[in-house]
């Protein structure tokens, strides 16, 4: 289809792996005093962003909320100019994992202290008001792995917190689109919620600090609608610069925004057209009969909280039997969303799957599985055609919770690269750093194409997978397109319209949440095409020494890195004829939990 090299045969008629030959110890060469700059400026990081901190797994962290005022925004500004300052001097031709690890860190202070000198966060009322409530709800979820006493002594610690958190949020809004401000105010109600009606369902026995809360929240809420939604700026983009420094030091690419939307423009054209020319052969007369082809076939409601395991287990099995990957112990349970967040989840940037913690997690992950409806007061045939099988393989297993976020979370917290063990790890409003988009994303929606070639993916669900390049260009072009100023946020939505077969009221979402974190939409086309590239290039290397086994081992040993880093190393070994990884081998023994910064 994309002219991707196609895979080597390796089915193993026995229906079993073949083999473990990559499991034994693996040695991390960041347990040296010598490589403390990288400890120091990480425990800097998770000082400065104590939510993220605990949604990392780093529990000392989990009573603070961020210091918004304008001493503490100066001193955190302060503290990363220090990290920089302090880096480590390097040779120029030095090849070692500490180095590699240095230039990561360094890249995601430059982009933190853009966002720092630019006000691009603290101007955004949308990210405070995700803060405020994920500092509560990361508590809650099943992934935090502290003990409840722990946790609910973080809890009312933060609720008691938040007032302050907020006051100093509104002193850093001037102006702000106005589609942030909306999107600010409907979170606002969804925290609303969850203090009011999600806290019902958690022991907490402190009715003052809700209360204190929940009128905080509204305070913040009565400043967007009434002052903040009057006092709005047109200037939703980055700009070139900006976007040259996400492209250049986050994602590691040596293209320039505009050659990345031409060449998303070209895949589109090319897919578009691919699409209409096949879609008769699925039995559709237009493509765009699709979503109501999918809706179809779909668990009964007595089947649909099974199914997803039932799926898992399926897709974990074709893995084995082809050979495709290490896919680790690594157990996940598809659960309802918990009581405490029904309420909340529809107002809010509450995903089914969030990355566990990379330190102190539960032994088994829990996904949260969108809760079936009261079918007194819901359509439910509307739900489960929604939630059909292609949704349940396609996003929920092999997308999200199977082969692709939950298998490369396994190997980068396995990564003795101290970035590419918490770089994609999801907080509050986006990953940790944004360096790891295109490995989190670009592998997930690479190993939904390898699922469709090794035979996993029915034959509409194959088209699907196709159809669904179209949006990921799309993103890239209006990636692109905002923050060079060369789209408003009407214009973007109605491209999605137009050439991605969105809804009007997904279009817009998408829109804005594009316009809010630039330089984040491009990595999922950008991301899948340099693994593809790099696949390909590695065999032309290798010829029959080419393994593909061994070849995802070793990009995922790598952690949650630029892909194009991954494959600048991986290439250098390759025509050395040494081995490819970031270690020699895959354990299964996870890293010592306390081993954190």
């Amino acid at each position: 289809f994309m002219g991707r090299p196609p895979l080597r045969p390796v089915w193993n008629p026995g229906g079993e792996s073949v083999g473990d030959p990559h499991f034994s110890s693996m040695t991390h060469t960041h347990d040296d005093p010598s490589e403390s700059w990288i400890d120091e400026t990480l425990r800097t990081w998770f000082a400065i962003a104590p939510v993220d901190g605990s949604f990392v797994g780093l529990h000392q962290h989990d009573q603070a909320l961020p210091d918004l005022s304008p001493q503490g925004v100066a001193d955190a500004r302060a503290e990363l100019q220090g990290a920089v300052a302090r880096r480590p001097a390097r040779t120029p031709d030095e090849n070692s994992l500490r180095a590699l690890d240095e230039e990561l860190m360094a890249d995601a202070l430059a982009i933190r202290l853009w966002e720092y000198e630019t006000r691009w966060l603290l101007g955004n009322p949308s990210v405070h008001a995700g803060e405020a409530v994920f500092s509560l709800m990361s508590l809650l979820l099943p992934q935090h792995g502290g003990g409840e006493f722990e946790r609910l002594e973080a809890l009312h610690a933060r609720l008691t917190a938040l007032p302050t958190f907020l006051d100093q949020a509104t002193q850093q809004l001037d102006r702000a689109p106005l589609a942030w401000t909306e999107r600010a105010v409907r979170e606002c109600r969804g925290a609303h919620a969850f203090l009011s009606h999600g806290l019902a369902h958690v022991p907490l026995d402190n009715v003052e600090a809700v209360s204190g809360a929940v009128s905080a929240i509204e305070t913040f809420e009565d400043v967007l609608t009434n002052t903040l939604s009057n006092r709005t700026t047109d200037r939703i983009g980055c700009g070139a610069e900006g976007l040259a420094l996400l492209i250049e030091r986050g994602h590691r690419l040596d293209r320039s925004a505009e050659e990345i939307a031409a060449y998303a423009r070209e895949e589109m054209a090319r897919t578009q057209g691919w699409v209409r020319e096949h879609a008769r052969h699925v039995g559709l007369q237009r493509s765009d009969d699709l979503p109501r082809a999918l809706g179809q076939f779909h668990p009964e409601s007595d089947d649909y909280y099974d199914a997803f395991g039932d799926v898992w287990r399926g897709m974990k099995a074709l893995a084995g039997a082809r050979n495709l990957l290490t896919w680790p112990d690594f157990p996940i349970r598809y659960a309802p969303r918990p009581e405490w967040s029904r309420a909340a989840a529809p107002d809010l940037y509450f995903l089914c799957y969030r990355s566990p913690a990379a330190y102190h997690r539960p032994d088994v992950h829990t996904y949260m599985v969108p809760t079936l409806p009261d079918p007194e007061t819901e359509d439910l045939q509307a739900f489960l055609a929604a939630n059909n099988d292609s949704v349940i393989k396609l996003n929920h297993v092999v997308h999200h919770g199977g082969i692709g976020h939950h298998v490369q979370n396994w190997h980068a917290f396995r990564s003795p690269l101290r970035i590419g063990r918490v770089a994609a790890v999801d907080c509050s409003s986006r990953v940790a750093m944004f360096s790891s988009g295109t490995m989190a994303e670009g592998w997930a929606c690479y190993a939904t194409d390898l699922m469709a070639e090794a035979g996993g993916l029915t034959e509409l669900e194959q088209f699907a997978e196709h159809a669904g390049r179209i949006r990921m260009c799309a993103r890239a072009i209006v990636d692109v397109g905002i923050h060079l100023g060369d789209m408003d946020l009407e214009q973007a939505a109605a491209f999605y319209v137009e050439h991605a077969g969105m809804s009007a009221a997904a279009a817009w979402g998408e829109a804005v949440k594009n316009s809010m974190f630039p330089g984040a939409a491009l990595m999922y086309l950008i991301g899948t095409d340099l693994i593809h590239e790099l696949r390909a290039e590695l065999i032309a290397i290798q010829g029959d020494d080419f393994d593909l086994c061994t070849f995802h081992d070793a990009f995922l040993s790598w952690g949650s890195i630029p892909v194009a880093v991954i494959g600048r190393e991986m290439r250098r070994l390759a025509r050395a004829g040494l081995p490819l990884g970031a270690h020699d081998t895959v354990s299964m023994k996870p890293p010592d939990e306390g081993a954190c910064p």
